[in-house]
């Protein structure tokens, strides 16, 4: 047994070192109890200091029913703040509660959104992941409701006449997720709360092309939809927000531009961005590739030009 080494002041009477001692002894003799009480003592601080970040908010849709938003572990405060005062986020709520939104007959109901991953572009929310329980009333079953948050883009569908045939011009990126390179419009996220979709176009055509259109020859293909779908496009909405406006730019130029396009290297080379330019006839745009935003803005296309919706291109 380990020795003791007790301190008594002698102002103390009798009574009151006899005391002090036996605490001391009977302490020494349980030394697991010294290891309890430490033990005990961090584990209220570690509970204290990991309380999951909170916020309430309260919709229009269902005033009586206050929705909790819950940071996930590894979510700083900072990041928390940020997310829900972000334009995704806002966004999302607002489609909640539209004409057509998941709370708009009362049929459903927001309970509790968990926040689990922020992504920063700079200064601005670039991503969202996070799960909201989203309860059906009459079942009193939860709906899917895991979400990845990237909020609206553009894409542009650039056709150009050279020598009696029609050309499409794409993009070659690299595409980590899908673990591929792929052939893609020419495409973009909105940079700003504003909702410049027809400047943005055109920036991100510039960007990754070099080719720079004017803002009149941009035809707005998705304002061909009926107002109830919101005049935008959905790749992939079982589990990302993600809408697109689809545009079409249609323009006459010699075959010498053409050959100069063909693999040329664009894109913001400082942001990662190695992009080739790939120019391909247009009647075989539609089994080159695979992805969603071509086979979309072919589809609109072909019907708008099939409605009359769209005059042939002038010669």
């Amino acid at each position: 047994m380990a020795s003791h080494i007790l301190q008594v002041s002698s102002s103390m009477s009798l009574h009151q070192q006899l005391r002090t001692l036996s605490k001391t002894l009977s302490l020494s003799s349980h030394p697991h109890r010294l290891r309890s009480l430490s033990s005990n003592c961090n584990m209220s601080t570690e509970t204290e200091s990991s309380s999951p970040l909170t916020h309430s908010i309260t919709l229009q849709a269902q005033l009586a029913e206050p929705v909790q938003i819950v940071a996930a572990p590894g979510i700083s405060d900072s990041q928390f703040r940020t997310a829900i005062n972000s334009s995704l986020f806002k966004q999302w709520l607002k489609n909640l509660q539209t004409e057509t939104g998941i709370l708009a007959n009362n049929a459903m109901s927001l309970k509790r959104v968990l926040l689990q991953g922020v992504d920063m572009f700079g200064e601005r929310v670039g991503f969202l992941k996070f799960k909201a329980d989203i309860v059906d009333k009459e079942t009193g079953k939860k709906v899917p409701g895991i979400v990845f948050a990237r909020g609206p883009a553009v894409a542009i569908l650039i056709l150009l006449e050279s020598e009696g045939k029609t050309y499409a011009v794409l993009t070659e990126q690299v595409r980590v997720p899908v673990g591929r390179l792929t052939l893609e419009l020419p495409a973009g996220m909105l940079d700003d709360d504003k909702g410049d979709f027809v400047g943005t176009a055109v920036r991100e055509v510039e960007e990754e092309t070099g080719i720079h259109l004017n803002l009149e020859d941009m035809i707005d293909l998705t304002a061909f939809l009926e107002p109830s779908t919101g005049c935008r496009v959905f790749p992939s909405p079982g589990g990302c927000d993600e809408e697109i406006s689809l545009f079409l730019y249609r323009g006459h130029v010699d075959k010498e531009i053409i050959t100069q396009l063909q693999g040329k290297e664009t894109g913001l080379r400082d942001h990662g961005e190695l992009i080739k330019v790939r120019v391909v006839l247009y009647k075989n745009l539609w089994c080159m590739t695979a992805d969603s935003k071509v086979l979309m803005a072919i589809a609109l296309y072909e019907m708008a030009m099939r409605e009359g919706l769209l005059l042939q291109s002038k010669t």
